[in-house]
């Protein structure tokens, strides 16, 4: 019976959520298995891989092979790192203490890369949210102005409006004297 680990979908349309499955070769991809090894969520940046690695290397040792995107994601977790390092182990080329120190210097850097990434993800994200503030702001500041320019406009063509209007009463006090008798005398001259 050919071994398998392999991904078995499930979640919701668009949303998949894959499970990191140990099946037979034969068996259908979201069907029968033998034991769920973990989960792995691409939905997430970065993506989240949940494997029970012992479990996983003890079917990579005896004999599972994983299919390309399994193998890729054993590899993310150290898991075939560690594999090889065992068989190293196990021909007597290095010692079980050695194995464990190169693991485990590797897997510290593998966290502090992990690690950056996330803090630049976030990182992006925070100044991203504060130029989006920031143009906010300075749109909402040039639309104040824009009111503030025609509310003074606005005062200025009343206090203009009422200055003329002032002296407007007099001007016509003043013409309509003038054109009164005039019009009375072209009146008289009309009815003669």
């Amino acid at each position: 019976m050919a071994v398998k680990i392999r991904l078995a979908r499930r979640g919701r349309k668009k949303m998949a959520i894959y499970d990191v499955v140990v099946a037979d070769a034969r068996a259908p991809r979201d069907g029968r298995f033998i034991e769920k090894l973990g989960s792995y969520n691409p939905n997430t940046d970065p993506a989240s891989i949940n494997i029970n690695n012992e479990r996983a290397l003890k079917w990579l040792l005896n004999g599972a092979q994983p299919t390309d995107t399994v193998k890729a994601m054993l590899s993310y977790r150290g898991v075939l790192l560690k594999k090889h390092l065992q068989i190293g182990v196990l021909k007597g080329a290095i010692t079980q203490e050695q194995a464990d120190e190169k693991y485990e210097a590797w897997k510290a850097s593998k966290e502090a890369a992990i690690g950056g990434k996330v803090d630049k993800l976030t990182k992006a994200k925070e100044e991203a949210r504060q130029k989006a503030l920031d143009a906010e702001t300075a749109k909402n500041q040039a639309r104040l102005d824009a009111i503030k320019a025609r509310e003074e406009e606005a005062k200025a063509a009343a206090a203009a409006a009422e200055a003329p209007a002032e002296e407007a009463p007099a001007a016509e006090s003043a013409s309509t004297e003038g054109e009164a008798p005039e019009a009375s005398a072209e009146g008289e001259e009309t009815k003669s």
